[in-house]
């Protein structure tokens, strides 16, 4: 039985005029516009489009404004019917009420909603934490990790449903759209891709309400936030409105994942890291699973105003940008993560992470995560992490994260060694002959330039 479709039919100017009808969504749609006085006929059926034919599309599908009108877009650029894909990446519940009825009231034959969040976290996030990635010096990846796993599944739900190509709403200046299809090739390269926002003539908000109306779409009446913002379980990115202006602060009001760090509590909390093979596992000795752990320190670190950070990064389609993120949860792991290693990896590990570390981040930045380069990189980052084991005391407090505890059953560290008394293992008398050699050079060049010979 098709589904039915409900479409309002001005019949005249005034408002009594209104009428609902019901019609099945392969029929075709009548609608004489009150303003313009003309009928819009739209052949919503299986037949080729003005650009093309496509059989089915997965769309990803937020249920805001721009993917409500790439429904009807496809349907009559492409004649091909439109599934829409929601990934649960811990957006939050708000975000994903009432996606059915948005969908469909657009046009979508069907809407399929997936949680990511374990997912996400197990096999995304927690590997460029033990790899220790940052881009720009900054940047902790959030919306970076994300798209390739939303990618991942709807190549999965493209062939659930029989799909011929996937499409995105992810615009011509960013780096999503980059993200999106390179996954998109390296999971199946026959399916055809759909960017709107390069192909339509919209060219803003208004375009894309005057497009809606027209084609009986239900634009989402909320209000429209001034900021452009990205949220997920590792983090909240804001960008747009004053942000625009890299002179200018940003408003205290438009941060939402954490409390300004003059408002946090004026006593600091104190929290305790389990970590096995350079991934966590517990919080204050109790295990957690990977999002629920995230979703806990999120939590923590939100409520002592932890990570925030605001930067200009160099995207990658080549211009700069500036953006504001908070990574409360990200910001405490990546801390003890990294103090761990200093008890049990050595000088030239350590350094020879942190260059490659560089190196994984700016593939995961640039959408290459399912290419061999990366895969390589992690394994060489599991390899050796092996032994980072251990847990690590933080102190919160007002923004801040500091370690006030390390320990490992795998540390390098010796106290016998170390300390400055005297051991069998370490003869201080030693040192003279190291510093002579390891001097050498220092010495041949400062008698060159004096002309000792």
């Amino acid at each position: 039985m098709d589904m039915l479709l409900s479409i309002r039919v001005e019949l005249s100017r005034t408002p009594l005029a209104t009428a609902l009808v019901y019609l099945p969504w392969n029929a075709a749609i009548h609608a004489v516009l009150a303003t313009e006085r003309e009928t819009d006929v739209l052949a919503y059926t299986n037949g080729r489009g003005s650009r093309g034919k496509l059989n089915k599309v997965v769309l990803a599908y937020s249920g805001g404004l721009d993917t409500s009108v790439i429904v009807p877009w496809l349907r009559e650029n492409y004649g091909c019917d439109v599934v829409c894909f929601t990934a649960d990446v811990g957006q939050g519940e708000k975000e994903l009420e009432g996606l059915e009825a948005k969908a469909k009231a657009s046009g979508a034959c069907e809407l399929v909603v997936k949680d990511l969040k374990e997912e996400f976290v197990r096999d995304f996030i927690f590997p460029c934490l033990r790899a220790g990635a940052v881009y720009e010096r900054k940047y902790l990846l959030g919306t970076s990790m994300a798209r390739p796993v939303i990618a991942k599944a709807m190549v999965d739900v493209a062939k659930e449903v029989g799909a011929d190509a996937v499409s995105h709403g992810c615009t011509g200046k960013g780096n999503d759209q980059v993200r999106f299809e390179l996954a998109f090739f390296a999971l199946n390269p026959e399916l055809n891709v759909v960017a709107p926002w390069r192909e339509w003539d919209i060219r803003g908000r208004e375009d894309a309400i005057e497009y809606a109306r027209k084609h009986n779409v239900p634009v989402p009446v909320t209000k429209k936030s001034i900021y452009s913002r990205d949220r997920n379980l590792w983090h909240l990115s804001h960008e747009g409105d004053i942000l625009e202006d890299p002179a200018k602060e940003p408003k205290k009001d438009m941060y939402m994942m954490s409390v300004d760090p003059q408002d946090a509590p004026d006593q600091p909390e104190y929290i305790v890291i389990g970590i096995v093979s350079g991934l966590p596992v517990s919080v204050n000795g109790k295990k957690l699973s990977p999002a629920s752990l995230l979703a806990e320190l999120n939590q923590i670190g939100g409520k002592h105003g932890i990570g925030r950070i605001d930067m200009v990064e160099n995207r990658l389609v080549g211009m700069k940008s500036r953006g504001v993120y908070e990574t409360p949860g990200g910001t405490i792991l990546f801390t003890a993560v990294r103090e761990l290693e200093s008890l049990t990896l050595d000088r030239e590990t350590i350094q020879v992470k942190d260059s490659l570390a560089l190196k994984y981040a700016e593939l995961v930045y640039a959408g290459r995560w399912f290419d061999p380069l990366r895969e390589s990189l992690d394994a060489f980052m599991e390899k050796i992490t092996s032994t980072t084991t251990g847990s690590v005391t933080l102190k919160l407090y007002k923004g801040s994260v500091n370690v006030t505890s390390r320990s490992s059953p795998y540390s390098l560290y010796r106290e016998d060694i170390s300390s400055f008394e005297s051991s069998d293992i370490y003869n201080h008398a030693d040192a003279a002959g190291f510093i002579k050699l390891y001097g050498l050079p220092t010495r041949v060049r400062a008698m060159g330039e004096k002309g000792v010979y």
